[in-house]
């Protein structure tokens, strides 16, 4: 074999070192990648984009519109409407058909639209890439399209920049950039040239900066070292592409429930065909119509327009609980979830960083209030204190206020800040404790810088003196102090006590910071360098900084524990403070409970996770790839999970979670296209308020089928009972057809309002693998059904008994299908709970509505000449309807006395 091209080596090379570039001085780097600080010629990134391909994310292949359409059919419950709508072809009646083909091209229709998020979710994405970048080329700076950029280009970034490829940092002043959408850190990424540990998680890998992220302060020079598809965001991109969404449990539940009544009726079927053809003798033409009308009567046509319904009133409601549902099956998904991965900022937290606690030589003193409003107190012992009886507190908030960037502002009924969070968190303990910074006017600044770790500047006091403000890393600023203050009096640095201190705040998961003074000499020049600083500071104290918890968060959660849901938090943050978060929020209650980061999962097998993940509660540092494997380990030991998310970093997790939820205000464009669901306002108690309308939901689609299936079995066991016997038919297949269709627009449709039963989230998450009808259901659909069809064919042998016509006798057997139901509906309301009590009269308006319009439109069919005609009843008598009224009643109290039976026995 020949030797490698040049443009080959430099390929193998760079491919080798991309994933290692965090880990890998500059030198070797520009040595791997071919290139230098003066970056490449012309013809180099021209050969290179040759090989390489443009710096861009593919365009994902769609499915054509036809194949999409056509696949929306693939429905079990598509295939049972279509059945529906061929019998009644068959029956010659073409206005049903065409209503029920209608109603299953517009199902399809639906799905049509809501089809294909992943796919959009990836078109999302590729806007995130820059589309311009300033470039070394020829040894000149030279501004070129982003999709022109190779491996191995030397890039200029600076503030407000989107970053247009994956580098490593060369040159860096002062850089800070927002990689939240990679990483779910909350606080932007200060960066470095110097490289890290070959292991490092993807938001502690400070020497690099990824395409798609944004630049919030500074500026550097760093050269390509992955391009397009080969990025972090690409990586995602592909992710997204093979992760396939699941089926949502009442999706899959309906689909299993179809094939199984599918069954169970085509097996009917043929055994009636052979009991009336081997010993009754039935014709040909008489058995094909039994047939027809027992197919007929056994399709519940009303059940996908009852889950329809249901669903899309559910999204309605859902929305005003600022829960946004992009596709119906997510509404009821969310209440049968007993997982919910969380992030943490924003959704949990107020995503506004706020001063806790303040630590001084002599006490330790507590802020309240949270975020940037500045309503609070600083407190000692709980009580407020005077800023001129404590000067050591007083010094370390004038310090954080002077040496601070930061501005509050008022603005539409809330608190903002315009600077970096951190900074914004102390300016609003200066505006609690009442310091004005005004009283001490800056001379000159000496900016963050990622190599100190401090701030300094310098300030003219109120008594005219001129004094050195430090703000920064407590370790920097520890090791350049000699004093500290003590009630407003100078002593030696006990640098043992305040390590101590330090660890036990960091220990709590706060941010802290730390403050230091000294006097400025007057040497006729204001400005600053860091030697002023190299030593003697008076060391003041400290601040220990915290995202708070959202006060409605820690109730939803512990009503989410109550309702036998978990949550877990997945976080980008320390392991520190992801502990401490979680506590707070009472996520969970162990001292010190596991958690597990990101570099725990790198080194763990699947199968591991799989054990651990139901009992860790807590993971940090995650990656993208991180959080998709939980998701999987959790699904994999057979839980339904919920995953909520904001970065482009989440969505192949929420794309491949039961139900993905995204947020809708911080949230990107791609995670929002890959989620079923959208938070209007970000709040994790949002999403508890939309499991239990999901659970609401579930309760009324499931009240609807255990009323319609013993509807459909009465009228199917008066068929079948007739066949058996071998007596004339109680029912004409229009007849059935006629209650079906009143039924479904009228009763069926009423529990569809019924409002949430008591103890609603008191419950347990229903099992995974329960099936939408279970076995205790089937005693009362049974039971249910022969109630109804023995009611039916006494009221038909009566009337045939007392010298009626058979048109009236099947009228008669219509009206008492039909008034059964009605009776039925009213068991219906409450599933596990008696209906004998005042209570199910109120409560839902819809089920006297649509009683009222039932009882209407079945006068129009007793006694309306037309309808006589077209469905073959007759005027019954009123004695008829006062039987059919008194067997109802019966009929109720019988199925309150089967559930009272029900109850005791624990069922």
């Amino acid at each position: 074999m020949g030797m490698q091209s040049p443009q080959s080596q430099v390929d193998t090379e760079a491919e080798a070192f991309a994933n290692l570039a965090h880990a890998r001085s500059r030198a070797e780097i520009l040595a791997a990648l071919r290139t230098s600080p003066a970056g490449l010629t012309d013809a180099e990134a021209a050969a290179r984009l040759a090989a390489e391909g443009p710096n861009r994310l593919p365009a994902p292949r769609h499915r054509s519109a036809v194949v999409r359409f056509l696949a929306q059919f693939n429905n079990v419950l598509i295939y049972i409407l279509v059945t529906a709508g061929v019998l009644k072809a068959i029956l010659g009646e073409w206005v049903d058909f065409a209503v029920i083909i209608a109603a299953a091209v517009i199902n399809a229709l639906v799905g049509y639209l809501q089809e294909g998020k992943a796919e959009r979710a990836l078109d999302s994405i590729r806007t995130m890439l820059s589309v311009r970048a300033e470039v070394r080329r020829n040894d000149n700076w030279v501004d070129v399209d982003s999709e022109s950029i190779v491996v191995g280009d030397v890039v200029r970034i600076s503030s407000g920049d989107r970053i247009p490829a994956d580098m490593r940092l060369l040159e860096v002043t002062n850089l800070q950039v927002d990689e939240s959408a990679l990483t779910g850190e909350s606080v932007p990424a200060t960066k470095s040239t110097t490289h890290v540990d070959y292991d490092a998680d993807l938001g502690d890998r400070t020497s690099m900066v990824y395409s798609g992220t944004i630049v919030t302060a500074g500026n550097a020079v760093g050269v390509v070292t992955a391009t397009g598809t080969a990025t972090e965001i690409g990586r995602i991109q592909e992710m997204i592409a093979d992760v396939h969404g699941i089926q949502t449990p009442l999706t899959r539940e309906l689909e299993r429930f179809g094939k199984q009544l599918s069954l169970v009726i085509l097996g009917m079927a043929a055994l009636m065909l052979l009991v009336g053809r081997l010993i009754h003798d039935f014709s040909i033409e008489e058995l094909i119509s039994a047939a027809i009308g027992f197919a007929v009567a056994g399709v519940p046509e009303g059940l996908p327009a009852v889950v329809t319904v249901t669903l899309a009133l559910g999204v309605q409601q859902m929305a005003r609980r600022n829960a946004i549902t992009r596709r119906l099956p997510a509404v009821e998904a969310l209440g049968s979830v007993n997982v919910i991965c969380s992030d943490k900022t924003g959704t949990l937290t107020q995503n506004e960083m706020t001063v806790r606690s303040v630590v001084t030589c002599a006490h330790d003193y507590a802020v309240t209030g949270t975020g940037y409003r500045p309503e609070g107190t600083v407190e000692l012992a709980g009580v407020p204190v005077d800023l001129d009886d404590h000067p050591d507190l007083r010094a370390v908030i004038v310090t954080m206020a002077v040496c601070n960037n930061a501005q509050l502002t008022e603005a539409d009924g809330g608190w903002h800040i315009v600077g970096e969070p951190t900074e914004g968190a102390l300016r609003t303990l200066a505006e609690k404790a009442g310091v004005d910074d005004a009283d001490y006017p800056r001379l000159a600044e000496l900016p963050f810088e990622s190599a100190q770790k401090f701030m300094v500047t310098r300030n003219a006091g109120p008594d005219g003196g001129r004094v050195l403000h430090v703000k920064g890393a407590p370790d920097r600023l520890l090791d350049r102090a000699t004093t500290q203050c003590r009630d407003g009096r100078l002593e030696p640095l006990d640098r043992a006590m305040w390590d101590r201190r330090i660890d036990e705040i960091s220990g709590q998961g706060l941010r802290v910071l730390a403050a230091a003074r000294k006097p400025a000499r007057d040497t006729g020049v204001d400005a600053i360098s860091v030697d002023d600083v190299q030593d003697g500071l008076e060391f003041l104290g400290v601040v220990g900084i915290l995202d708070p918890p959202r006060p409605e968060a820690i109730e939803a959660i512990r009503k989410c524990h109550s309702a036998g849901i978990r949550v877990k938090m997945i976080t980008g943050d320390h392991a520190g403070t992801a502990r401490a978060i979680a506590r707070e929020m009472g996520i969970t209650d162990a001292p010190d409970p596991p958690v597990l980061t990101g570099s725990d999962l790198q080194a763990m097998s699947q199968p591991r996770l799989r054990e651990m993940a139901d009992e860790v509660d807590i993971y940090a540092r995650t990656s993208p790839e991180h959080k998709l494997r939980i998701v999987s380990a959790l699904q994999a030991s057979g839980q339904i999970v919920a995953m909520t998310g904001d970065g482009v970093n989440d969505a192949p997790a929420l794309t491949r979670a039961d139900i993905g939820v995204a947020m809708g205000i911080k949230g990107t464009e791609a995670t929002k296209e890959a989620a079923g669901i959208v938070l209007a306002d970000d709040n994790f108690a949002t999403i508890e308020r939309a499991v239990e309308e999901g659970r609401r939901i579930y309760d009324n689609i499931r009240k609807s089928v255990l009323f319609l299936l013993p509807a459909n079995g009465s009228q199917s066991l008066v068929i079948l009972v007739a066949i058996l016997f071998g007596f004339a038919l109680p029912l004409q297949p229009v007849q059935i057809l006629w209650v079906n269709m009143i039924s479904a627009v009228t009763l069926s449709l009423a529990l569809v309002f019924e409002k949430a039963e008591d103890g609603l989230m008191s419950r347990p998450p229903r099992p995974h693998n329960r099936s939408l009808v279970a076995p205790i259901d089937l005693a009362m659909i049974a039971l249910v059904s022969v109630l109804v069809a023995g009611a039916t064919l006494a009221v038909y042998f009566l009337a045939r008994a007392d010298g009626q016509p058979q048109d009236v006798s099947q009228t008669a057997a219509v009206n008492m299908l039909v008034l059964g139901q009605l009776a039925y509906l009213l068991n219906c309301r409450f599933i596990t709970t008696s209906s004998l009590r005042p209570a199910v009269f109120r409560g839902n308006p819809w089920v006297w509505r649509m009683s009222a319009a039932l009882l209407v439109l079945q006068a129009a069919f007793v006694y309306a000449p037309f309808m006589n005609s077209w469905f073959h009843s007759a005027p019954v008598t009123p004695r008829g309807w006062a039987v059919a009224c008194g067997l109802a009643v019966v009929i109720f109290l019988t199925i309150e006395a089967a559930k009272s039976v029900g109850r005791r026995l624990g069922y």
